[in-house]
């Protein structure tokens, strides 16, 4: 019998452990700073719009005026989709919207012409069609599972604020579309994560992008990773009050609970994207009348402020969820949000993986148990 193998050390959850070199997002989880392609993210949310971004992300520079001009071009023109994914949606329309974009971002592979060409070229392309097509999935089946037609596209609006006229029928006030295009600026790209790093398994292993992203919204769907805006909001209306905040931290506290929206698995400062957030929603919450929302969320904030210090700090998504909220918009339809906002990012880190594709095969060490002989089923006690 050989020795046993010495156990090596396992980074859990691949904790700490760099499998790939990036051009794309630069993250300090302990200064707290997250920059696209060099360019902070405070100067990107307070300058830049979705679609400017989108193009830094994807070709790796800002765009000229011409250059931006025809990007936006190409993704209104993307944004159609197949009469069968329409009955796709409407034979599921009550299966939870993650499950219902999942399935027709999936079925959409059949209907794509490009759907087998891999080329660098036809990837962005693709990647391009899906930035378009996957919120108007998002849009449409919300309508659809409230009895109401599809909206269609307005070629005169902005990639968010055409979103929300989709979702809603309504053409937002413009503080509501910029509110929402900074959301989706800030979700555009966050290095690996676990959807991202889900696309860049497939992707090495040949697939088309259609089959990455498919499974990236797999995994955002999974709680831990994309349903903290949910439960923020959830636990807003649970507290109800301002007044309530005190009472409410204590109790999760005594209980050795997390407060929802605090802490984040890279910042241990407060995550640089959240600043951006907050005083939108104050601005939002006042001019949509609700302004207790905002009012729950600084308490809260005053509240855990002791705790800051050990780096339980905001995350984003503790604001995008009142956000969404003020928008009408149901909770189940918060991480179809993001997933709308993070389709560049997939899309760069497919290319990325591309370029210098390996198949991505990590390993696990066993601690089962030792060899031992097969015995036959008759002679089983």
């Amino acid at each position: 019998m050989s020795a046993p193998a010495e156990e090596p050390k396992i980074h859990r959850g691949l904790k700490d452990v760099y499998f790939e070199r990036s051009s794309t997002t630069f993250i300090d989880g302990k200064a707290g700073e997250l920059r696209y392609r060099g360019y902070s993210i405070h100067d990107l949310a307070e300058h830049s719009t979705f679609e400017e971004t989108a193009y830094l992300l994807l070709y790796g520079e800002l765009p000229t005026q011409s250059e931006l001009q025809r990007f936006e071009h190409d993704l209104k023109r993307s944004r159609e989709l197949p009469p069968q994914i329409f009955d796709i949606i409407s034979d599921i329309q009550q299966a939870h919207p993650m499950d219902v974009l999942r399935t027709a971002v999936s079925a959409l592979a059949a209907f794509d012409s490009e759907t087998a060409d891999n080329s660098r070229e036809a990837t962005l392309r693709k990647g391009i069609r899906l930035t378009s097509q996957i919120p108007m999935i998002v849009a449409a089946h919300e309508r659809i599972r409230n009895g109401l037609e599809p909206v269609s596209p307005d070629p005169a609006l902005s990639h968010a604020a055409n979103f929300l006229w989709m979702l809603k029928g309504e053409r937002p006030s413009e503080n509501a579309a910029r509110l929402l295009d900074t959301d989706f600026v800030l979700h555009a790209e966050h290095g690996s994560n676990a959807s991202s790093f889900t696309a860049r398994v497939v992707i090495s292993t040949e697939a088309n992008i259609h089959a990455a992203i498919t499974a990236a919204i797999a995994a955002l769907s999974g709680p831990a990773h994309g349903g903290a805006a949910e439960d923020v909001m959830r636990m807003a209306q649970e507290i109800g009050d301002p007044a309530n905040v005190p009472a409410y931290v204590k109790a999760k506290r005594a209980a050795k609970q997390p407060i929802t929206g605090f802490g984040h698995r890279v910042y241990r400062t407060e995550d640089p994207r959240a600043r951006h957030m907050r005083e939108g929603v104050k601005k939002l919450s006042e001019e949509m009348g609700q302004p207790k929302w905002y009012q729950i969320l600084e308490a809260l904030v005053k509240e855990m402020a002791p705790y800051a210090r050990h780096g339980v700090n905001v995350n984003v998504d503790f604001y995008s969820g009142v956000i969404y909220h003020l928008h009408g918009i149901p909770n189940d339809l918060f991480v179809p949000i993001f997933a709308v906002g993070r389709v560049p990012g997939w899309t760069v880190q497919i290319l990325e993986q591309q370029a210098n594709n390996i198949l991505i095969r990590p390993l696990t060490f066993y601690d089962g148990p030792a060899p031992r002989a097969y015995v036959p089923i008759d002679q089983r006690g």
